[in-house]
Protein backbone atom coordinates (compact mmCIF):
# COMPACT_ATOMS: atom_id res chain seq x y z
CA UNK A 1 0.00 0.00 0.00
CA UNK A 2 1.40 3.65 -0.46
CA UNK A 3 0.14 5.67 2.73
CA UNK A 4 0.97 9.11 3.86
CA UNK A 5 2.19 9.95 7.49
CA UNK A 6 1.19 13.04 8.73
CA UNK A 7 4.53 14.28 11.00
CA UNK A 8 6.11 10.54 11.27
CA UNK A 9 9.55 11.53 13.01
CA UNK A 10 7.91 11.92 17.08
CA UNK A 11 7.05 8.96 19.00
CA UNK A 12 3.85 7.20 17.85
CA UNK A 13 4.26 8.75 14.18
CA UNK A 14 7.67 7.49 13.72
CA UNK A 15 6.41 4.14 15.44
CA UNK A 16 4.09 3.42 12.56
CA UNK A 17 6.03 4.74 10.06
CA UNK A 18 8.77 1.71 10.97
CA UNK A 19 5.54 -0.87 11.06
CA UNK A 20 4.49 0.62 8.03
CA UNK A 21 8.09 -0.04 6.47
CA UNK A 22 8.26 -3.70 8.27
CA UNK A 23 5.32 -4.80 6.83
CA UNK A 24 6.12 -3.66 3.39
CA UNK A 25 4.59 -0.31 2.77
CA UNK A 26 5.53 2.52 0.72
CA UNK A 27 6.04 5.19 3.04
CA UNK A 28 5.49 9.23 2.32
CA UNK A 29 6.06 11.68 5.13
CA UNK A 30 4.38 14.97 5.23
CA UNK A 31 5.79 17.53 7.80
CA UNK A 32 7.53 20.85 8.41
CA UNK A 33 11.16 19.14 8.69
CA UNK A 34 11.39 20.68 11.97
CA UNK A 35 11.73 17.27 13.93
CA UNK A 36 14.14 14.60 13.96
CA UNK A 37 14.46 16.01 10.29
CA UNK A 38 17.41 13.64 9.91
CA UNK A 39 14.90 10.42 10.40
CA UNK A 40 14.02 8.24 7.43
CA UNK A 41 16.35 9.86 4.62
CA UNK A 42 15.25 7.37 2.45
CA UNK A 43 11.54 7.97 2.21
CA UNK A 44 10.22 10.72 0.12
CA UNK A 45 9.72 13.68 2.32
CA UNK A 46 6.78 16.24 1.35
CA UNK A 47 7.63 19.60 3.43
CA UNK A 48 4.52 22.22 4.38
CA UNK A 49 2.36 23.07 7.31
CA UNK A 50 -1.10 21.56 7.89
CA UNK A 51 -2.23 25.18 8.58
CA UNK A 52 -0.40 27.39 6.36
CA UNK A 53 1.52 25.24 3.17
CA UNK A 54 -0.53 22.33 2.47
CA UNK A 55 0.82 22.77 -1.38
CA UNK A 56 2.48 19.39 -1.72
CA UNK A 57 -0.27 17.11 -0.64
CA UNK A 58 -2.13 18.38 -3.47
CA UNK A 59 -3.31 16.12 -6.68
CA UNK A 60 -1.25 13.27 -5.20
CA UNK A 61 -2.90 9.99 -4.15
CA UNK A 62 -2.58 6.98 -1.15
CA UNK A 63 -4.39 4.22 -0.45
CA UNK A 64 -4.51 5.22 3.21
CA UNK A 65 -3.51 8.41 4.72
CA UNK A 66 -2.37 8.21 8.98
CA UNK A 67 -2.62 11.12 10.53
CA UNK A 68 -1.35 11.07 14.49
CA UNK A 69 -0.64 14.76 14.87
CA UNK A 70 -4.35 16.79 13.89
CA UNK A 71 -5.11 18.33 17.40
CA UNK A 72 -8.37 20.86 16.13
CA UNK A 73 -10.55 20.58 13.46
CA UNK A 74 -9.04 22.80 11.09
CA UNK A 75 -5.96 21.47 11.15
CA UNK A 76 -7.40 17.86 10.01
CA UNK A 77 -10.14 19.73 7.85
CA UNK A 78 -7.38 21.63 5.98
CA UNK A 79 -5.77 18.97 4.95
CA UNK A 80 -8.59 16.75 4.03
CA UNK A 81 -9.42 19.69 1.58
CA UNK A 82 -5.91 19.87 0.06
CA UNK A 83 -6.11 16.27 -0.88
CA UNK A 84 -9.72 16.53 -1.97
CA UNK A 85 -10.55 12.83 -3.66
CA UNK A 86 -6.75 11.69 -2.96
CA UNK A 87 -7.67 9.32 0.03
CA UNK A 88 -8.57 5.55 -0.05
CA UNK A 89 -8.75 5.19 4.03
CA UNK A 90 -8.34 7.27 6.53
CA UNK A 91 -6.92 6.79 10.19
CA UNK A 92 -7.35 9.65 12.62
CA UNK A 93 -5.69 9.35 16.32
CA UNK A 94 -7.93 11.07 18.78
CA UNK A 95 -7.30 9.93 22.56
CA UNK A 96 -9.70 8.76 25.42
CA UNK A 97 -9.84 12.48 26.77
CA UNK A 98 -12.40 12.92 23.98
CA UNK A 99 -14.97 12.05 26.48
CA UNK A 100 -17.05 13.78 28.44
CA UNK A 101 -16.44 11.87 31.48
CA UNK A 102 -13.44 8.85 32.51
CA UNK A 103 -15.68 7.18 34.88
CA UNK A 104 -14.57 3.48 33.70
CA UNK A 105 -17.40 2.45 32.29
CA UNK A 106 -17.53 4.25 28.67
CA UNK A 107 -17.09 2.44 25.86
CA UNK A 108 -17.01 3.77 22.08
CA UNK A 109 -20.26 5.33 22.07
CA UNK A 110 -20.11 7.26 25.21
CA UNK A 111 -20.96 11.07 24.86
CA UNK A 112 -18.06 13.12 23.76
CA UNK A 113 -16.95 16.55 24.80
CA UNK A 114 -18.45 19.49 23.43
CA UNK A 115 -16.70 23.11 23.71
CA UNK A 116 -17.84 26.69 22.62
CA UNK A 117 -17.50 28.74 19.37
CA UNK A 118 -15.17 30.51 21.70
CA UNK A 119 -13.38 27.87 23.05
CA UNK A 120 -12.83 26.10 20.03
CA UNK A 121 -11.51 29.74 17.95
CA UNK A 122 -9.07 29.59 21.07
CA UNK A 123 -7.80 26.25 20.24
CA UNK A 124 -7.64 26.92 16.33
CA UNK A 125 -5.68 29.81 17.58
CA UNK A 126 -2.91 27.91 19.48
CA UNK A 127 -2.67 25.51 16.38
CA UNK A 128 -1.93 29.02 14.16
CA UNK A 129 1.07 29.88 16.64
CA UNK A 130 -0.87 32.95 18.02
CA UNK A 131 -0.37 32.15 21.67
CA UNK A 132 -1.24 29.60 24.50
CA UNK A 133 -1.03 25.99 24.71
CA UNK A 134 -3.78 23.54 23.98
CA UNK A 135 -2.14 20.79 26.37
CA UNK A 136 0.29 17.84 25.64
CA UNK A 137 -2.76 14.93 26.16
CA UNK A 138 -3.49 16.35 29.46
CA UNK A 139 -7.07 13.83 30.13
CA UNK A 140 -10.18 15.96 30.28
CA UNK A 141 -11.25 17.80 33.49
CA UNK A 142 -7.79 16.58 34.99
CA UNK A 143 -6.39 20.00 35.18
CA UNK A 144 -7.21 23.40 34.02
CA UNK A 145 -4.31 23.06 31.41
CA UNK A 146 -5.16 21.59 28.19
CA UNK A 147 -8.48 21.85 29.15
CA UNK A 148 -9.62 22.36 25.66
CA UNK A 149 -7.30 19.12 24.13
CA UNK A 150 -10.53 15.99 24.74
CA UNK A 151 -13.10 18.61 23.17
CA UNK A 152 -10.89 19.44 19.79
CA UNK A 153 -10.27 15.89 19.21
CA UNK A 154 -13.76 15.17 19.58
CA UNK A 155 -14.28 17.93 16.81
CA UNK A 156 -11.40 16.72 15.03
CA UNK A 157 -13.19 13.12 14.60
CA UNK A 158 -16.07 14.61 13.32
CA UNK A 159 -14.43 16.99 10.86
CA UNK A 160 -12.61 13.52 9.43
CA UNK A 161 -16.19 11.74 9.37
CA UNK A 162 -17.92 14.01 7.19
CA UNK A 163 -15.03 14.68 5.07
CA UNK A 164 -14.62 11.05 4.44
CA UNK A 165 -18.06 8.88 5.50
CA UNK A 166 -17.32 5.16 5.98
CA UNK A 167 -13.82 5.63 5.53
CA UNK A 168 -12.63 6.69 8.87
CA UNK A 169 -10.82 4.77 11.74
CA UNK A 170 -10.68 6.42 14.54
CA UNK A 171 -8.47 5.43 17.16
CA UNK A 172 -8.70 6.46 21.40
CA UNK A 173 -5.52 5.41 22.95
CA UNK A 174 -4.92 6.25 26.62
CA UNK A 175 -1.79 6.44 27.94
CA UNK A 176 0.97 6.14 25.52
CA UNK A 177 4.41 4.95 26.49
CA UNK A 178 7.85 3.43 24.80
CA UNK A 179 10.65 4.28 23.38
CA UNK A 180 11.02 7.99 21.92
CA UNK A 181 8.16 9.56 24.18
CA UNK A 182 9.20 13.08 23.50
CA UNK A 183 6.75 13.69 26.76
CA UNK A 184 8.31 12.09 29.69
CA UNK A 185 5.38 11.07 31.46
CA UNK A 186 6.48 7.48 32.05
CA UNK A 187 10.19 7.80 31.16
CA UNK A 188 10.16 10.25 34.58
CA UNK A 189 9.67 6.94 36.42
CA UNK A 190 11.74 4.26 34.56
CA UNK A 191 14.64 6.95 34.73
CA UNK A 192 13.79 8.06 38.62
CA UNK A 193 13.50 4.44 40.10
CA UNK A 194 16.85 3.43 37.90
CA UNK A 195 18.79 6.62 40.02
CA UNK A 196 17.56 4.60 42.90
CA UNK A 197 17.31 6.06 46.86
CA UNK A 198 14.18 7.16 48.11
CA UNK A 199 11.20 7.79 45.25
CA UNK A 200 8.06 9.95 46.10
CA UNK A 201 5.46 7.44 45.00
CA UNK A 202 1.88 9.15 44.56
CA UNK A 203 -1.47 8.06 45.70
CA UNK A 204 -2.33 4.80 46.25
CA UNK A 205 -0.28 2.16 45.57
CA UNK A 206 -3.36 -0.30 44.34
CA UNK A 207 -4.89 1.91 42.30
CA UNK A 208 -4.79 1.22 38.68
CA UNK A 209 -2.53 2.00 35.88
CA UNK A 210 -3.10 0.82 32.34
CA UNK A 211 -0.78 2.16 29.51
CA UNK A 212 -0.10 1.30 25.96
CA UNK A 213 3.06 0.00 24.51
CA UNK A 214 3.70 2.51 21.11
CA UNK A 215 5.18 -0.44 18.92
CA UNK A 216 1.65 -2.59 19.61
CA UNK A 217 -0.38 0.60 19.55
CA UNK A 218 1.34 1.26 16.14
CA UNK A 219 1.26 -2.50 14.45
CA UNK A 220 -2.19 -3.00 15.50
CA UNK A 221 -3.34 0.31 13.87
CA UNK A 222 -1.20 -0.96 10.62
CA UNK A 223 -2.87 -4.61 10.49
CA UNK A 224 -6.32 -2.55 11.39
CA UNK A 225 -5.47 -0.28 7.94
CA UNK A 226 -4.65 -3.44 5.64
CA UNK A 227 -8.07 -5.22 7.05
CA UNK A 228 -9.81 -1.84 5.65
CA UNK A 229 -11.28 -1.62 9.08
CA UNK A 230 -13.04 1.80 9.95
CA UNK A 231 -15.09 3.04 12.55
CA UNK A 232 -14.21 3.80 16.28
CA UNK A 233 -11.62 1.82 18.93
CA UNK A 234 -10.27 2.61 22.32
CA UNK A 235 -6.72 1.65 22.58
CA UNK A 236 -6.16 1.29 26.17
CA UNK A 237 -3.36 -0.95 28.00
CA UNK A 238 -3.74 -4.39 28.58
CA UNK A 239 -6.95 -5.68 31.07
CA UNK A 240 -7.53 -5.17 34.25
CA UNK A 241 -4.43 -2.95 34.39
CA UNK A 242 -1.27 -3.07 36.54
CA UNK A 243 -1.45 -0.82 40.05
CA UNK A 244 0.98 1.48 40.44
CA UNK A 245 2.81 -0.40 43.00
CA UNK A 246 3.59 -2.75 40.41
CA UNK A 247 4.48 -0.47 37.70
CA UNK A 248 7.37 0.87 40.52
CA UNK A 249 8.25 -2.30 41.29
CA UNK A 250 8.31 -3.88 37.91
CA UNK A 251 10.85 -1.01 37.27
CA UNK A 252 12.76 -1.72 40.30
CA UNK A 253 13.28 -5.14 38.93
CA UNK A 254 14.46 -4.12 35.58
CA UNK A 255 16.68 -1.63 36.56
CA UNK A 256 18.31 -3.96 39.74
CA UNK A 257 18.52 -0.86 41.48
CA UNK A 258 18.18 0.29 45.08
CA UNK A 259 15.38 2.31 45.18
CA UNK A 260 12.63 2.93 47.58
CA UNK A 261 9.14 3.45 47.78
CA UNK A 262 7.55 6.50 50.15
CA UNK A 263 3.60 6.84 49.49
CA UNK A 264 2.71 10.43 49.55
CA UNK A 265 -1.48 10.67 50.16
CA UNK A 266 -3.43 12.98 47.22
CA UNK A 267 -4.80 15.04 50.21
CA UNK A 268 -0.77 15.63 50.91
CA UNK A 269 -0.43 15.91 47.31
CA UNK A 270 -3.14 18.52 46.47
CA UNK A 271 -2.30 20.68 49.59
CA UNK A 272 1.61 21.27 48.51
CA UNK A 273 -0.26 22.02 44.91
CA UNK A 274 1.61 19.19 43.20
CA UNK A 275 1.04 19.47 39.89
CA UNK A 276 -0.78 16.56 38.86
CA UNK A 277 0.07 14.19 35.29
CA UNK A 278 2.86 16.80 33.86
CA UNK A 279 4.43 17.85 37.20
CA UNK A 280 3.61 14.41 38.82
CA UNK A 281 3.27 11.92 35.93
CA UNK A 282 0.88 9.06 36.00
CA UNK A 283 -1.23 10.71 39.24
CA UNK A 284 -4.53 12.15 39.13
CA UNK A 285 -6.31 12.81 42.23
CA UNK A 286 -8.78 9.82 42.36
CA UNK A 287 -11.82 11.87 43.09
CA UNK A 288 -11.22 13.75 39.78
CA UNK A 289 -10.95 11.05 37.57
CA UNK A 290 -10.65 7.65 36.27
CA UNK A 291 -9.63 7.91 33.22
CA UNK A 292 -6.93 4.84 33.47
CA UNK A 293 -9.94 2.73 33.73
CA UNK A 294 -11.35 2.54 30.53
CA UNK A 295 -11.48 -0.90 28.51
CA UNK A 296 -10.81 -1.39 25.41
CA UNK A 297 -12.59 -5.02 24.27
CA UNK A 298 -13.44 -3.71 20.99
CA UNK A 299 -9.69 -3.23 20.04
CA UNK A 300 -8.96 -6.77 21.69
CA UNK A 301 -11.29 -8.66 19.98
CA UNK A 302 -10.03 -6.94 16.59
CA UNK A 303 -6.59 -8.20 17.00
CA UNK A 304 -4.71 -5.78 19.68
CA UNK A 305 -2.40 -7.82 21.64
CA UNK A 306 0.51 -6.17 24.55
CA UNK A 307 3.96 -6.99 25.28
CA UNK A 308 5.02 -7.37 28.67
CA UNK A 309 5.37 -4.45 30.76
CA UNK A 310 9.02 -5.30 31.76
CA UNK A 311 10.27 -5.20 28.19
CA UNK A 312 8.34 -1.74 27.72
CA UNK A 313 10.35 -0.82 31.07
CA UNK A 314 13.57 -2.21 29.79
CA UNK A 315 13.26 -1.00 26.16
CA UNK A 316 12.23 2.70 27.07
CA UNK A 317 14.79 2.35 30.13
CA UNK A 318 18.00 1.75 27.19
CA UNK A 319 16.70 4.03 25.22
CA UNK A 320 16.45 6.69 27.76
CA UNK A 321 20.77 6.16 28.37
CA UNK A 322 21.50 6.11 24.92
CA UNK A 323 20.33 9.44 24.89
CA UNK A 324 23.19 11.74 25.08
CA UNK A 325 21.71 15.46 26.41
CA UNK A 326 20.81 14.77 30.22
CA UNK A 327 17.04 15.18 30.92
CA UNK A 328 15.51 18.63 31.32
CA UNK A 329 12.67 17.63 33.97
CA UNK A 330 10.18 20.03 32.00
CA UNK A 331 7.79 16.58 33.20
CA UNK A 332 8.04 15.00 36.16
CA UNK A 333 9.55 16.40 40.06
CA UNK A 334 12.84 18.09 39.98
CA UNK A 335 14.85 16.42 42.37
CA UNK A 336 14.94 19.57 44.62
CA UNK A 337 11.36 19.46 44.79
CA UNK A 338 10.87 15.37 45.35
CA UNK A 339 13.11 15.67 48.51
CA UNK A 340 11.48 18.88 49.98
CA UNK A 341 7.82 17.44 49.78
CA UNK A 342 9.76 13.59 51.04
CA UNK A 343 10.87 16.13 54.02
CA UNK A 344 7.59 18.21 54.62
CA UNK A 345 5.97 14.43 54.45
CA UNK A 346 8.38 13.15 57.48
CA UNK A 347 7.65 15.95 59.67
CA UNK A 348 4.03 16.07 59.24
CA UNK A 349 3.90 12.52 60.37
CA UNK A 350 6.36 13.23 63.21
Amino acid sequence: MKILIMGGTVFLGRHLVEAARQRGHEVTLFNRGRSNPDLFPDLERLKGDRVRDLDALRGRQWDAVIDPSGYTPATVREPLQAMSGGIGHYTYISSVSAYATADGTVDEDAALNTLSAEEVAEGEAVARGEGGDVGRGVPSGALSYGSLYGGLKALSEQVAEEALPGRVLTVRPGLIVGPHDYSDRFTYWVRRVARGGEVLAPGRPTRTIRVIDVRDLAEWILRQIEAGATGVYNATGPPPGSTMGEVLERCQQVAASDARFTWLDDAFLIEQEVGAWLELPLWLPEDSSRFFEIGNDKAIDAGLTFRPLATTIADTLAWDQRQSKEPSWETGLAPEREAKLLRLFRERSL
